[in-house]
């Protein structure tokens, strides 16, 4: 069955190039020209993967992106016409998976959808253990379901993504280059502060202290590490 992407975006010319480019590569695609139509469109139906306009009338992309954040993990990736730090750090702390920016070729875009929507296939290797268990967090690998104690935690595909490296490599620095080729492919390899801000919600979500972290440790100069738990 093929992935059904809503788009939302103001640009009636954007907005059918986009269609366009995607229907060919075989995704059905339901469109909204402001965040309000959007979430009514995404409540009506299942949908696999949103591209978010940041500027849009009523209400905008970051405010959509946080309302969708409320009640659903779907992978989201902001689209923005300003490449300022700030905006594409903002869209990925309110909960996206990634962002580009305005313009950019079919080719690239084609390429980012495919790579968000192979980070929310669930892994289980041969032989893994169902559960596992690092002092208060506890994940349910055929489930792709986490806790926090006994509080259930919602995790967007590429944050628990990014869990499953730590959980393969207790002990193992992991390098940031590590990491972002891992789960987001090669061509991010320099892309560190989409990595910083997931790390940063990672902790938010599953440590007591986000400040003092003991699931997630930054090795300053080196990277990051899940530490083994003392017996």
């Amino acid at each position: 069955m093929s992935k059904r992407i809503l788009i939302a975006d103001d640009e009636p010319r954007y907005l059918r190039l986009l269609e366009a480019n995607l229907r060919t590569e075989g995704y059905e695609v339901v469109t909204a020209q402001d965040g309000l139509q959007a979430l009514e469109v995404f409540s009506n139906q299942p949908i696999d993967l949103v591209l978010l306009d940041v500027m849009m009338p009523r209400l905008d992309g970051f405010s959509t992106c946080q309302r969708l954040r409320e009640f659903s993990n779907v992978p989201i990736i902001i689209l923005t016409a300003k490449g300022e730090e700030q905006d594409r750090v903002r869209g990925l702390d309110l909960g996206a998976d990634d962002y580009m920016v305005k313009p950019f070729s079919a080719t690239e875009l084609l390429a980012r959808v495919r790579a968000v929507l192979r980070r929310t296939q669930i892994l289980v290797e041969p032989g893994q253990e169902r559960f596992f268990i690092h002092g208060s967090l506890k994940i349910d690998f055929a489930r792709a379901e986490v806790w926090s104690g006994e509080t259930p935690v919602s995790l967007s595909a590429t944050e628990y993504r990014v869990l499953l490296q730590f959980t393969h490599n207790v002990g193992n620095i992991l390098t940031s280059e590590d990491l972002l080729s891992s789960v987001w492919g090669p061509e991010y390899k320099s892309d560190k502060e989409i990595l910083w801000v997931s790390i940063a919600r990672l902790r938010q979500k599953l440590e007591d202290d986000a400040h003092n972290p003991k699931h997630i440790v930054t090795r300053s100069g080196l990277g990051y590490l899940m530490p083994p738990i003392e017996s």
